[in-house]
């Protein structure tokens, strides 16, 4: 007997249109943020879901300038950047209750980039015991709740922890 892992939510990988271009340039560039994902949004970057986290409530602060070198990234927007990862980080812990947070960059290609082409930098909240032998021998992630409730909640956590103004 074939064990089958059903996940509808990838159809809309599979059957969506793709985007011409970098993907974080067209976010940054269009004002639809609650079909695009986006948390919170200022002149230096923005703050987005991952559409195909490795857990519940992962999101990226993405820099809205085009670049693939964090060495030339300007400071402040990189400060800037920082700043939002503080604060990102208190509201997983708080907000929704993560026992820890992982936070990375993936550098080019060879560093391990999904999207080389621009910078991104990736929260991912974690919980003690939030892997188990699927994701070890099977490759596969358990998404625990349902994305955009994940997404709805965190967005209306953004005042709370984020100014706004």
């Amino acid at each position: 007997m074939e064990d089958i892992l059903y996940a509808p939510w990838r159809d809309e990988y599979v059957t969506n249109k793709k985007i011409d271009g970098c993907v974080f340039c067209h976010i940054s560039s269009n004002s639809n943020d609650d079909e695009l994902h986006v948390l919170y949004r200022d002149e230096h970057c923005f703050m987005v879901m991952n559409r195909y986290p490795y857990t519940p409530g992962h999101f990226m602060i993405i820099p809205h300038t085009h670049t693939d070198k964090l060495e030339e990234l300007d400071i402040d927007t990189w400060l800037h950047m920082s700043a939002l990862a503080q604060k990102g980080v208190k509201m997983l812990k708080e907000g929704i209750n993560a026992h820890g947070v992982n936070i990375g960059m993936n550098l080019g290609k060879a560093g391990g980039a999904g999207i080389a082409e621009h910078i991104h930098m990736h929260l991912v909240p974690r919980w003690e015991r939030d892997t188990n032998f699927i994701t070890s021998i099977a490759d596969t992630r358990v998404y625990s709740t349902d994305f955009e409730k994940i997404y709805k909640k965190l967005k209306g956590l953004i005042p709370k922890y984020i100014d706004v103004s």
